[in-house]
Protein backbone atom coordinates (compact mmCIF):
# COMPACT_ATOMS: atom_id res chain seq x y z
CA UNK A 1 0.00 0.00 0.00
CA UNK A 2 1.64 3.04 -1.42
CA UNK A 3 2.05 6.15 1.22
CA UNK A 4 0.43 9.49 -0.03
CA UNK A 5 3.26 12.20 -0.96
CA UNK A 6 1.82 15.42 0.69
CA UNK A 7 4.59 16.91 -1.24
CA UNK A 8 3.42 15.67 -4.68
CA UNK A 9 -0.25 15.56 -3.40
CA UNK A 10 -1.37 18.86 -6.03
CA UNK A 11 -0.72 16.79 -8.32
CA UNK A 12 -2.68 14.24 -7.48
CA UNK A 13 -5.61 15.99 -6.96
CA UNK A 14 -8.21 14.55 -8.79
CA UNK A 15 -10.99 16.48 -10.66
CA UNK A 16 -13.29 13.62 -11.93
CA UNK A 17 -16.14 11.67 -9.49
CA UNK A 18 -14.88 8.73 -10.79
CA UNK A 19 -11.61 9.26 -8.10
CA UNK A 20 -13.15 10.93 -5.62
CA UNK A 21 -11.93 8.44 -3.00
CA UNK A 22 -8.89 9.86 -3.73
CA UNK A 23 -9.38 13.19 -2.48
CA UNK A 24 -10.90 12.22 0.33
CA UNK A 25 -7.53 10.20 1.16
CA UNK A 26 -5.45 13.11 0.85
CA UNK A 27 -7.13 15.06 2.80
CA UNK A 28 -7.65 12.17 5.69
CA UNK A 29 -3.68 12.09 5.29
CA UNK A 30 -3.32 15.92 5.70
CA UNK A 31 -5.41 15.72 8.62
CA UNK A 32 -2.85 12.82 9.62
CA UNK A 33 0.71 14.63 8.97
CA UNK A 34 -0.15 17.91 10.10
CA UNK A 35 -2.98 17.71 12.61
CA UNK A 36 -4.07 20.19 13.97
CA UNK A 37 -5.49 21.42 11.11
CA UNK A 38 -8.36 23.11 9.46
CA UNK A 39 -10.18 23.10 6.69
CA UNK A 40 -9.03 26.41 5.19
CA UNK A 41 -6.03 25.09 5.37
CA UNK A 42 -6.43 21.99 4.47
CA UNK A 43 -8.18 23.48 0.96
CA UNK A 44 -5.30 26.24 1.07
CA UNK A 45 -2.59 23.26 1.01
CA UNK A 46 -4.36 20.83 -1.60
CA UNK A 47 -6.14 23.50 -3.77
CA UNK A 48 -9.28 21.51 -3.59
CA UNK A 49 -12.16 23.29 -3.45
CA UNK A 50 -13.30 24.91 0.22
CA UNK A 51 -17.14 23.39 -0.51
CA UNK A 52 -15.68 19.73 -1.34
CA UNK A 53 -12.87 20.31 1.60
CA UNK A 54 -15.53 20.62 3.76
CA UNK A 55 -17.95 17.87 2.90
CA UNK A 56 -14.76 15.34 3.04
CA UNK A 57 -14.19 16.71 6.85
CA UNK A 58 -17.66 15.86 7.43
CA UNK A 59 -18.00 12.36 6.26
CA UNK A 60 -14.43 11.67 8.58
CA UNK A 61 -16.14 12.85 11.34
CA UNK A 62 -19.15 11.14 11.43
CA UNK A 63 -17.85 7.78 10.82
CA UNK A 64 -14.94 8.57 13.28
CA UNK A 65 -11.94 8.70 11.09
CA UNK A 66 -11.02 11.97 12.45
CA UNK A 67 -12.43 14.47 15.34
CA UNK A 68 -12.71 18.23 16.80
CA UNK A 69 -9.89 19.18 19.16
CA UNK A 70 -10.98 23.01 19.46
CA UNK A 71 -10.50 26.22 17.54
CA UNK A 72 -7.11 28.16 16.22
CA UNK A 73 -6.24 31.16 16.03
CA UNK A 74 -8.21 33.76 14.00
CA UNK A 75 -6.44 35.64 11.61
CA UNK A 76 -9.18 38.22 11.18
CA UNK A 77 -12.62 36.04 11.36
CA UNK A 78 -13.89 33.51 13.00
CA UNK A 79 -11.46 31.22 14.92
CA UNK A 80 -11.69 27.92 12.78
CA UNK A 81 -12.20 24.56 13.89
CA UNK A 82 -9.41 22.30 14.20
CA UNK A 83 -9.14 18.81 13.36
CA UNK A 84 -6.75 15.50 14.51
CA UNK A 85 -7.52 11.24 13.71
CA UNK A 86 -9.46 10.27 16.15
CA UNK A 87 -7.35 8.38 19.23
CA UNK A 88 -7.45 6.42 22.15
CA UNK A 89 -10.71 4.32 19.98
CA UNK A 90 -9.98 0.72 19.59
CA UNK A 91 -9.19 0.33 15.26
CA UNK A 92 -6.24 -2.38 14.64
CA UNK A 93 -4.59 -5.50 16.57
CA UNK A 94 -1.05 -5.95 15.75
CA UNK A 95 0.43 -9.07 16.21
CA UNK A 96 4.27 -9.61 16.55
CA UNK A 97 6.06 -12.92 16.24
CA UNK A 98 9.40 -12.95 16.78
CA UNK A 99 11.23 -16.25 17.35
CA UNK A 100 11.46 -15.26 20.90
CA UNK A 101 7.89 -13.75 22.25
CA UNK A 102 5.09 -12.92 20.41
CA UNK A 103 3.20 -9.96 21.26
CA UNK A 104 -0.60 -9.02 20.50
CA UNK A 105 -1.91 -5.32 20.66
CA UNK A 106 -4.50 -3.03 20.66
CA UNK A 107 -3.89 0.08 18.76
CA UNK A 108 -5.66 3.10 17.94
CA UNK A 109 -6.31 4.89 14.39
CA UNK A 110 -3.09 7.13 15.84
CA UNK A 111 -1.08 4.12 16.20
CA UNK A 112 -1.15 4.49 19.69
CA UNK A 113 -0.45 1.49 21.62
CA UNK A 114 -4.38 0.87 23.83
CA UNK A 115 -3.06 -2.67 25.42
CA UNK A 116 -0.91 -5.44 24.73
CA UNK A 117 0.06 -8.78 25.86
CA UNK A 118 3.20 -10.69 25.68
CA UNK A 119 3.88 -14.35 25.46
CA UNK A 120 6.73 -16.83 24.92
CA UNK A 121 6.89 -18.41 21.25
CA UNK A 122 7.13 -21.72 20.70
CA UNK A 123 8.27 -23.75 18.48
CA UNK A 124 5.09 -26.16 18.42
CA UNK A 125 3.30 -24.47 15.41
CA UNK A 126 -0.30 -25.76 16.33
CA UNK A 127 0.02 -24.50 20.12
CA UNK A 128 1.15 -21.14 19.02
CA UNK A 129 -1.74 -21.38 16.47
CA UNK A 130 -4.32 -21.57 19.51
CA UNK A 131 -2.17 -19.30 21.54
CA UNK A 132 -2.26 -16.34 18.76
CA UNK A 133 -6.43 -17.42 17.48
CA UNK A 134 -7.78 -17.16 21.14
CA UNK A 135 -5.90 -14.02 22.33
CA UNK A 136 -7.67 -12.45 18.61
CA UNK A 137 -10.89 -13.57 19.26
CA UNK A 138 -11.36 -12.49 22.70
CA UNK A 139 -10.04 -8.97 21.60
CA UNK A 140 -12.02 -8.91 18.92
CA UNK A 141 -14.86 -10.24 20.60
CA UNK A 142 -14.23 -7.35 23.25
CA UNK A 143 -14.34 -4.56 20.64
CA UNK A 144 -17.09 -4.63 18.02
CA UNK A 145 -16.81 -8.70 16.25
CA UNK A 146 -14.80 -7.76 13.17
CA UNK A 147 -14.74 -4.24 13.24
CA UNK A 148 -11.00 -4.43 13.64
CA UNK A 149 -8.86 -4.65 10.95
CA UNK A 150 -5.34 -6.80 11.98
CA UNK A 151 -1.69 -6.68 10.62
CA UNK A 152 0.81 -9.95 11.46
CA UNK A 153 4.10 -9.66 11.34
CA UNK A 154 6.17 -12.61 11.07
CA UNK A 155 9.97 -13.29 10.59
CA UNK A 156 9.22 -15.29 7.51
CA UNK A 157 8.49 -15.70 3.48
CA UNK A 158 4.67 -14.62 3.17
CA UNK A 159 2.53 -13.42 -0.29
CA UNK A 160 1.22 -10.65 1.39
CA UNK A 161 -0.93 -9.91 -1.20
CA UNK A 162 -2.68 -13.97 -0.57
CA UNK A 163 -2.43 -13.69 3.19
CA UNK A 164 0.07 -17.01 2.69
CA UNK A 165 2.86 -17.93 5.43
CA UNK A 166 5.06 -19.76 3.17
CA UNK A 167 7.88 -20.37 5.59
CA UNK A 168 9.06 -19.32 8.97
CA UNK A 169 13.06 -20.37 9.42
CA UNK A 170 13.90 -20.07 12.63
CA UNK A 171 11.14 -23.09 13.42
CA UNK A 172 11.02 -24.28 10.46
CA UNK A 173 7.26 -24.04 9.90
CA UNK A 174 5.87 -24.34 6.24
CA UNK A 175 2.78 -23.52 4.43
CA UNK A 176 0.94 -22.30 8.10
CA UNK A 177 -2.99 -21.76 7.53
CA UNK A 178 -3.26 -18.91 10.52
CA UNK A 179 -4.22 -16.14 8.63
CA UNK A 180 -7.58 -18.17 7.09
CA UNK A 181 -8.20 -19.19 10.70
CA UNK A 182 -8.61 -16.27 12.06
CA UNK A 183 -10.34 -14.34 9.17
CA UNK A 184 -12.70 -17.57 9.29
CA UNK A 185 -13.37 -17.12 13.05
CA UNK A 186 -13.16 -13.76 13.74
CA UNK A 187 -14.77 -11.75 10.48
CA UNK A 188 -11.79 -9.50 10.57
CA UNK A 189 -9.27 -8.53 7.45
CA UNK A 190 -5.70 -9.43 8.42
CA UNK A 191 -2.34 -8.15 6.17
CA UNK A 192 0.39 -10.23 7.20
CA UNK A 193 3.60 -9.37 5.97
CA UNK A 194 7.53 -10.13 6.73
CA UNK A 195 8.94 -8.79 9.93
CA UNK A 196 11.62 -6.65 7.96
CA UNK A 197 9.03 -5.25 5.43
CA UNK A 198 6.57 -4.61 8.27
CA UNK A 199 9.06 -2.29 10.17
CA UNK A 200 10.34 -0.27 6.84
CA UNK A 201 6.53 0.32 6.55
CA UNK A 202 6.41 1.07 9.76
CA UNK A 203 9.34 3.53 9.29
CA UNK A 204 7.63 4.81 6.39
CA UNK A 205 4.61 6.30 8.73
CA UNK A 206 6.02 6.68 11.96
CA UNK A 207 9.58 7.26 11.70
CA UNK A 208 12.28 9.70 11.38
CA UNK A 209 11.09 13.00 9.52
CA UNK A 210 13.40 12.47 6.74
CA UNK A 211 12.39 9.17 6.41
CA UNK A 212 9.02 10.34 6.33
CA UNK A 213 9.94 12.53 3.49
CA UNK A 214 12.19 10.12 1.05
CA UNK A 215 10.68 8.38 -1.75
CA UNK A 216 13.59 5.02 -1.34
CA UNK A 217 15.42 3.71 1.24
CA UNK A 218 16.60 0.74 3.00
CA UNK A 219 15.31 -0.59 6.36
CA UNK A 220 18.05 -2.94 8.10
CA UNK A 221 16.92 -4.68 10.91
CA UNK A 222 18.93 -6.82 13.17
CA UNK A 223 17.41 -9.12 15.41
CA UNK A 224 18.25 -13.03 15.52
CA UNK A 225 18.50 -12.96 11.90
CA UNK A 226 18.76 -9.86 9.22
CA UNK A 227 15.97 -8.20 7.71
CA UNK A 228 15.97 -5.92 4.95
CA UNK A 229 13.24 -3.60 4.02
CA UNK A 230 13.00 -1.84 0.63
CA UNK A 231 11.17 1.15 -0.21
CA UNK A 232 11.09 2.34 -3.57
CA UNK A 233 8.45 5.47 -4.66
CA UNK A 234 6.71 5.37 -1.30
CA UNK A 235 6.51 1.71 -1.69
CA UNK A 236 7.46 -1.57 -0.15
CA UNK A 237 9.18 -3.97 -2.14
CA UNK A 238 8.44 -7.40 -2.17
CA UNK A 239 9.33 -9.00 -5.42
CA UNK A 240 8.06 -12.76 -6.49
CA UNK A 241 5.92 -14.52 -4.31
CA UNK A 242 6.83 -12.09 -1.09
CA UNK A 243 10.79 -13.20 -1.69
CA UNK A 244 12.23 -10.09 -2.29
CA UNK A 245 14.98 -8.31 -0.08
CA UNK A 246 16.09 -11.07 1.49
CA UNK A 247 19.44 -9.96 1.75
CA UNK A 248 20.35 -12.08 5.06
CA UNK A 249 21.33 -14.51 3.05
CA UNK A 250 23.52 -13.19 0.77
CA UNK A 251 27.59 -14.55 0.65
CA UNK A 252 29.71 -12.54 3.78
CA UNK A 253 31.89 -15.16 4.24
CA UNK A 254 32.78 -19.05 4.67
CA UNK A 255 32.86 -19.10 8.53
CA UNK A 256 30.40 -17.29 10.67
CA UNK A 257 30.58 -17.70 14.10
CA UNK A 258 27.13 -19.43 14.33
CA UNK A 259 24.70 -20.64 11.94
CA UNK A 260 22.25 -18.57 9.76
CA UNK A 261 18.58 -19.68 10.29
CA UNK A 262 18.79 -21.28 6.87
CA UNK A 263 21.65 -23.27 8.58
CA UNK A 264 24.66 -22.15 6.34
CA UNK A 265 27.90 -20.17 7.81
CA UNK A 266 28.42 -18.23 4.53
CA UNK A 267 25.43 -15.72 5.37
CA UNK A 268 25.21 -11.96 6.46
CA UNK A 269 22.83 -13.07 8.69
CA UNK A 270 25.52 -15.52 10.38
CA UNK A 271 28.39 -12.73 10.68
CA UNK A 272 26.54 -9.38 11.39
CA UNK A 273 23.22 -10.99 13.41
CA UNK A 274 22.01 -10.47 17.55
CA UNK A 275 23.27 -14.40 17.30
CA UNK A 276 26.42 -13.47 16.03
CA UNK A 277 27.36 -10.53 18.27
CA UNK A 278 26.60 -12.85 21.35
CA UNK A 279 28.84 -15.95 20.06
CA UNK A 280 31.99 -13.72 20.08
CA UNK A 281 31.19 -12.44 23.01
CA UNK A 282 31.10 -15.94 24.70
CA UNK A 283 33.86 -16.89 22.76
CA UNK A 284 36.42 -13.61 23.57
CA UNK A 285 35.27 -14.97 27.48
CA UNK A 286 36.09 -18.21 27.14
CA UNK A 287 39.31 -17.28 25.71
CA UNK A 288 40.07 -15.14 28.41
CA UNK A 289 39.05 -18.14 30.73
CA UNK A 290 36.36 -16.30 32.24
CA UNK A 291 33.34 -17.68 33.97
CA UNK A 292 30.55 -16.88 32.05
CA UNK A 293 26.78 -15.95 32.91
CA UNK A 294 23.28 -16.19 31.19
CA UNK A 295 24.03 -12.73 29.39
CA UNK A 296 22.23 -11.54 26.90
CA UNK A 297 22.19 -9.66 23.74
CA UNK A 298 21.37 -6.40 25.55
CA UNK A 299 23.32 -7.11 28.35
CA UNK A 300 25.93 -6.63 25.93
CA UNK A 301 25.47 -3.56 24.32
CA UNK A 302 25.20 -1.74 27.76
CA UNK A 303 28.58 -2.91 28.69
CA UNK A 304 30.08 -2.13 25.51
CA UNK A 305 28.44 1.58 25.84
CA UNK A 306 30.07 1.37 29.71
CA UNK A 307 33.80 0.53 28.14
CA UNK A 308 33.95 -3.63 28.91
CA UNK A 309 36.29 -5.09 26.97
CA UNK A 310 35.17 -7.98 25.41
CA UNK A 311 31.54 -6.53 24.58
CA UNK A 312 33.07 -3.61 22.78
CA UNK A 313 35.52 -6.11 20.76
CA UNK A 314 32.27 -7.89 20.09
CA UNK A 315 30.06 -4.98 19.10
CA UNK A 316 33.15 -3.51 16.62
CA UNK A 317 33.74 -7.19 15.10
CA UNK A 318 29.63 -7.81 14.12
CA UNK A 319 29.40 -3.98 13.36
CA UNK A 320 31.98 -4.32 10.76
CA UNK A 321 30.37 -6.96 8.92
CA UNK A 322 27.15 -5.00 9.32
CA UNK A 323 28.63 -2.35 7.62
CA UNK A 324 30.41 -4.23 4.89
CA UNK A 325 26.85 -5.61 4.11
CA UNK A 326 24.88 -2.62 3.95
CA UNK A 327 28.33 -0.95 2.06
CA UNK A 328 26.87 -3.52 -0.90
CA UNK A 329 23.39 -2.63 -0.50
CA UNK A 330 24.54 0.99 -1.35
CA UNK A 331 26.49 0.21 -4.33
CA UNK A 332 23.42 -1.97 -5.29
CA UNK A 333 20.41 -0.13 -4.96
CA UNK A 334 21.66 3.47 -4.64
CA UNK A 335 18.97 4.83 -1.66
CA UNK A 336 19.16 8.05 -0.23
CA UNK A 337 18.58 7.02 3.30
CA UNK A 338 19.40 3.70 4.92
CA UNK A 339 17.49 3.18 8.79
CA UNK A 340 19.13 0.54 10.77
CA UNK A 341 17.24 -0.97 13.07
CA UNK A 342 17.04 -3.19 16.47
CA UNK A 343 18.69 -3.09 19.46
CA UNK A 344 22.41 -2.28 18.46
CA UNK A 345 21.12 1.26 17.81
CA UNK A 346 21.36 1.61 21.61
CA UNK A 347 24.92 1.98 21.12
CA UNK A 348 24.60 4.11 17.92
CA UNK A 349 27.23 6.59 19.54
CA UNK A 350 29.98 3.27 19.64
CA UNK A 351 29.23 2.37 15.79
CA UNK A 352 28.27 5.31 14.02
CA UNK A 353 31.60 6.80 12.74
CA UNK A 354 32.14 2.66 11.24
CA UNK A 355 29.00 3.10 9.86
CA UNK A 356 29.26 6.61 8.02
CA UNK A 357 32.55 5.60 6.72
CA UNK A 358 31.62 2.54 4.82
CA UNK A 359 28.54 4.66 3.60
CA UNK A 360 30.76 7.16 2.29
CA UNK A 361 32.94 4.73 0.29
CA UNK A 362 30.41 3.01 -1.70
CA UNK A 363 28.65 5.83 -2.72
CA UNK A 364 29.47 6.27 -6.74
CA UNK A 365 31.71 9.49 -7.49
CA UNK A 366 28.72 12.34 -8.61
CA UNK A 367 26.06 10.87 -6.25
CA UNK A 368 24.49 12.43 -3.44
CA UNK A 369 25.95 10.93 -0.30
CA UNK A 370 23.68 7.82 1.52
CA UNK A 371 22.62 9.28 4.78
CA UNK A 372 22.68 6.52 7.30
CA UNK A 373 19.93 6.95 10.80
CA UNK A 374 19.26 4.66 13.48
CA UNK A 375 15.59 3.76 13.67
CA UNK A 376 13.37 6.23 16.11
CA UNK A 377 10.88 3.41 16.48
CA UNK A 378 12.22 1.98 19.87
CA UNK A 379 12.77 -1.31 20.59
CA UNK A 380 9.84 -2.71 19.30
CA UNK A 381 9.89 -2.22 15.43
CA UNK A 382 8.52 -5.20 14.13
CA UNK A 383 4.98 -4.64 16.45
CA UNK A 384 4.66 -0.60 15.13
CA UNK A 385 5.03 -2.55 11.55
CA UNK A 386 2.70 -4.97 12.58
CA UNK A 387 0.08 -1.84 13.04
CA UNK A 388 1.08 0.23 10.30
CA UNK A 389 0.18 -2.72 8.45
CA UNK A 390 -3.71 -2.08 9.35
CA UNK A 391 -2.87 2.04 9.13
CA UNK A 392 -1.31 1.26 5.20
CA UNK A 393 -4.63 -0.31 4.53
CA UNK A 394 -6.70 2.87 5.82
CA UNK A 395 -4.45 5.80 4.74
CA UNK A 396 -2.94 4.20 1.92
CA UNK A 397 -4.13 5.34 -1.81
CA UNK A 398 -2.88 2.04 -3.80
CA UNK A 399 -4.35 3.48 -6.87
CA UNK A 400 -1.77 6.70 -6.47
Amino acid sequence: MKRINLHKAKDQIARLNTIRDINRQIVLNYVRDQSPISRAEIARQTDLHRSTVSVIVDQLVDDGTIEEIGAGVSTGGRKPTLYRITSGEPAAIAIDLTPRTTTIALADLAGNILEKETFSTSPDLEFMSSQILDRVKKLTECNGNGGLEIGFSVPGLVDQRTGEIFHVPYFDWRNWDICSRIESETGSNITVENDANATALAELWFGHEKVRKTDTFLMILVSEGIGTGIVFDGQVYRGEKGAGGEFGHMIAGDDAPVDCSCGSRECWEAYSSEKALLARYRALLAGDSMKQGSVEVADIIELAINGEKHASEALKSTVRYLANGISNLIVGLSPQVVVVSGRVTRAWDLIESEMNRVAERSVLAGLPPTVLLPSSLGDSPTLIGAIGLVLARKFGAAAL
